[in-house]
């Protein structure tokens, strides 16, 4: 068996190099005569991986110094519910901007915990297009504005960042985070689930202005409270220490790549590629997102004739084109290509829809 170009949404490829120095490092880790999974979180090698770590992290991104970092447990779908407990009060209000299912979610799990504004919404479009900015009700009282920079499976996605004014923006972004240059002061809250550009499952990095810890509240647990995560180094409670150590390999792979700016020319790249095939097949495979707000990180596609789905996965499965199957929500076709997706696997899959379209079309 060889691997295969993996296409899946989440959890997603991680670079080869990662994974053969993770490999190679499992049974002994450095000189903890251990493995990174077997050693102490608060010992001293692991506390040096977490430091370098968040070293890493904040160079890449370039990041002020009045931003917390936290490693945290759980997935996106727990901190829908934890952002709210700890920035918004109940009697408050917070708005909402949804391009997809992911900011629907956000909604739907925030709810309990603060009144949720519906300040935009591209529902109506089938969530092919961000919702026009001239159409957004802030409220300038909110709380803060959570919004989905990349809607994983609409393949929608914001290439600027919005202006909220003095409220804090919060963004979820889980699938397109270190995927180019990106200026962390615009936001109040950055939060992410490794398990697309990061590492592992199971793993969530924040980043958090500081000023916006100071509202978290004292009457929930402290192992909800970031600001409790925050005084403690992300170490309040054992933390998933062998997502932590993938995460760190997967930081030094970036800077050896030529960090943000390098991967995000590659991106572009990637994603352009794959749309021109799409868009030059002649209406044999279409994406429906508006072309200026196609995701650089999933695409979605779809072929003629539905009886074609299951043919087109089991030919590209056989020609080590993994995991291209579309959301059920959606339907179609998705191809992934996260950061870890090298530019020779979007050349097979072209190479690969363009035979498929010649003997099917």
């Amino acid at each position: 068996m060889t691997r295969g170009f993996n296409f899946s949404a989440g959890p997603a490829a991680l670079p080869e190099a990662v994974l053969r120095q993770a490999q190679a490092e499992l049974l002994e880790w450095g000189g903890a005569r251990a493995s990174v999974m077997e050693v102490s979180h608060r010992g001293k090698e692991f506390m040096a991986l977490a430091e370098e770590s968040e070293r890493d992290l904040r160079d890449l991104l370039d990041m002020p110094s009045n931003y917390k970092v936290l490693f945290l447990q759980g997935g996106a779908t727990q901190h829908f519910a934890q952002i709210p407990m700890n920035f918004a009060r109940r009697e408050g209000v917070a708005d909402y901007v949804v391009s997809g299912a992911w900011g629907e979610k956000a909604v739907r799990e925030g709810s309990p915990y603060t009144r949720v504004r519906l300040a935009a919404s591209s529902l109506d479009s089938n969530y092919t297009c961000i919702p026009s900015r001239g159409q957004w009700d802030l409220d300038p009282r909110a709380a803060y504005v959570h919004y989905t920079p990349n809607e994983t499976i609409h393949g929608v996605e914001f290439h600027d960042v919005p202006d909220t004014g003095d409220v804090p923006l919060v963004a979820d972004m889980s699938s397109n985070i270190l995927s180019r240059p990106l200026d962390v002061s615009r936001f109040g809250l950055i939060y992410a689930g490794a398990q697309k550009n990061i590492g592992a499952s199971g793993l969530v990095v924040m980043i958090v202005r500081e000023d916006l810890l100071e509202r978290c509240p004292r009457d929930i647990a402290r192992i909800m409270s970031y600001a409790e995560h925050a005084a403690h180094g992300s170490l309040l409670n054992t933390p998933n220490t062998f997502g932590w150590y993938l995460a760190a390999l997967v930081f030094k792979w970036l800077k050896a790549e030529g960090g943000l700016a390098a991967i995000g020319e590659r991106n572009r790249v990637k994603a352009e590629r794959l749309y021109a095939a799409i868009d030059a097949s002649a209406g044999f495979y279409v994406n429906r997102v508006e072309c200026s707000a196609r995701s650089w990180m999933n695409v979605p596609f779809f072929l003629p004739r539905p009886e074609l789905d299951a043919m087109f996965l089991a030919e590209s499965k056989e020609a080590g084109l993994l995991a291209l199957k579309g959301h059920k929500a959606v339907g179609g076709m998705r191809a992934s290509i996260y950061n870890a997706m090298p530019l020779a696997g979007v050349d097979a899959l072209v190479d690969f829809m363009r035979d498929f379209a010649r003997r099917h079309g």
